[in-house]
């Protein structure tokens, strides 16, 4: 991965943590948080959207909006999990 693809990557990352942190109310992280919780939703929609059918365009906002999907996902059943 070369730097500006790992840069990318982060600020894809940290654009959909912090989106689907205002969707959750009450998971606001910092910065780092947010990029991971990005990150951990991409790798979630990559595996989960292919699974179900549908298909994500190769765009930057079709990345984004699928990480944020995925990153919902992931901060709804974290807190299901804290819940319970």
């Amino acid at each position: 991965m070369t730097l500006s693809a790992l840069l990318i990557t982060l600020i894809i990352g940290a654009i959909a943590g912090w989106l689907a942190g205002l969707i959750v109310k009450g998971h606001g992280q910092g910065l780092l948080m947010n990029i991971v919780v990005g990150i951990l939703g991409a790798v979630i929609a990559g595996w989960l959207f292919p699974t179900i059918g549908l298909g994500t365009s190769g765009s930057t906002l079709g990345t984004i909006v699928s990480a944020t999907i995925g990153a919902v996902i992931l901060l709804v059943v974290l807190r299901l999990i804290k819940r319970a």
